[in-house]
């Protein structure tokens, strides 16, 4: 049996429950007696002291020399400041984390399983690259478009499969409810359906490089696939050693965004088509937004990952450090795109959609640096760098399509005379 004893003062205890007096249902499920709490409905105090108890999971209340069986289902004790322990110390919410979790439903931790914002990953790069053979070369097949877009996101799903199947195996994802594995209950199933994606996505792939007749294409995308590999499968598992993140960033930017630009074009136009700076700036920017996306989902497994000795880089460095990465990144976003614009390596126009995500910037900064020790919170980063990510590849595309658009316009005007 574990007890905490703890004092609720006159001074600060009532007055603050006056405060949360209005939003008590959002704190307790059910109906609680009031014999369970230390004040009457007048607000007068029942007794100086009270105990909570936790028996076989449950949580119990004893006030004065009567003790109270109730069971208390606190969804939200980190509202309540004004409950002090006789430590001197708040009484933590992380006790309760395990009924919290309980209350969340199998739709939510089948909705946190699919991940289907992860999946701009795959959009983006294909996006943009895309955008930069029609500004090169005024080339576009939306046949092959859809057709590595379904690819990819196969691909994205064998990621995603078997990093749950492998994190099953190593015991980070013992805790996490949402794991595919934890869910279906079955690691061979899982590891199967993986690596079925896996070969469909790399058949659409092989497709569209024999129909371009650009075999390159496909020795990037290769490259892109051997860096998810290593990232996480054995023996290499290179993200417990902190190299997730640079791996990310060449998969994702230089290797997919390059093969993609490759991809949308013709035998005898890109075949032999070089590689030009557009094309090359525009992949080192997606390359930061996506890893950017990698390192802020860690923020909230800190503990986990140092407990099987997957020393991510925010393991290293800490969740202060890592809120301080986090706003240097972003402003180095920011400031190659100004960089790339100014020497003409990427148009005006990309420029000017781009800085529109300035705000989505700011948010996903100033969110890390105020939720980067509260896990209840900063999970969510992770969804506001794929915004972020989402919208700054859009808008990096669509500007690419906006300059071609508007060069063709001013260019095929008639001369008059």
């Amino acid at each position: 049996m574990a007890a905490t004893s703890c004092n609720l003062t006159h001074a600060s205890g009532l007055k603050k429950l006056n405060e949360h007096h209005l939003h008590m249902k959002s704190y307790f499920k059910g109906k609680i007696p009031s014999t369970l709490l230390p004040f009457s409905s007048t607000g007068k105090m029942k007794s100086s002291k009270f105990k909570v108890e936790a028996v076989n999971g449950n949580w119990f209340c004893e006030t004065g020399l009567k003790r109270n069986r109730g069971l208390l289902q606190v969804q939200r004790l980190d509202q309540y400041p004004f409950v002090a322990c006789a430590s001197g110390a708040e009484l933590s919410s992380s006790s309760f984390e395990d009924h919290e979790e309980e209350d969340v439903s199998k739709e939510i931790l089948i909705w946190r399983a699919i991940k289907l914002p992860i999946y701009s990953v795959a959009f983006v790069p294909l996006t943009v690259g895309s955008a930069a053979a029609y500004l090169q070369a005024g080339i576009f097949s939306a046949r092959r478009y859809f057709v590595l877009l379904a690819s990819s996101v196969l691909v994205i799903t064998w990621l995603n499969l078997s990093n749950d199947v492998y994190d099953f195996d190593t015991g980070v994802d013992k805790n996490k409810k949402e794991s595919v594995v934890n869910l279906v209950g079955s690691r061979t199933g899982t590891f199967i359906a993986a690596y079925s994606c896996l070969a469909l996505g790399f058949v659409g792939l092989a497709w569209a490089a024999v129909v371009a007749g650009n075999m390159r294409s496909m020795l990037f995308l290769s490259c892109a696939i051997i860096c998810g590999y290593i990232y996480q499968c054995p023996p290499f598992r290179l993200s417990y050693q902190g190299l997730g993140e640079p791996l990310c960033f060449a998969a994702f930017g230089p290797f997919a965004t390059s093969a993609f630009y490759l991809l949308q074009g013709s035998a005898s136009v890109m075949n032999y088509f070089p590689l030009s700076g557009t094309v090359l700036s525009a992949s080192i920017l997606v390359g930061f937004t996506t890893s950017l996306i990698l390192f802020c989902s860690h923020f909230h497994q800190v503990e986990g990952d140092k407990e099987v000795g997957k020393m991510s880089p925010l393991v290293r460095l800490g969740t202060n450090r890592g809120a301080e990465v986090v706003q240097v990144v972003v402003l180095m976003l920011y400031a190659l795109l100004f960089t790339f614009g100014l020497s003409k390596a990427l148009p005006l126009t990309c420029i000017l959609l781009c800085t529109l995500t300035l705000p989505m910037g700011n948010l996903v900064v100033r969110f890390v640096q105020e939720n980067h020790k509260d896990k209840s919170k900063i999970f969510m980063a992770k969804y506001f760098c794929v915004r972020l990510h989402a919208l700054f590849g859009t808008a990096l595309a669509f500007g690419m399509v906006l300059a071609r658009v508007v060069n063709t316009t001013f260019t095929s005007r008639p001369i008059l005379s």
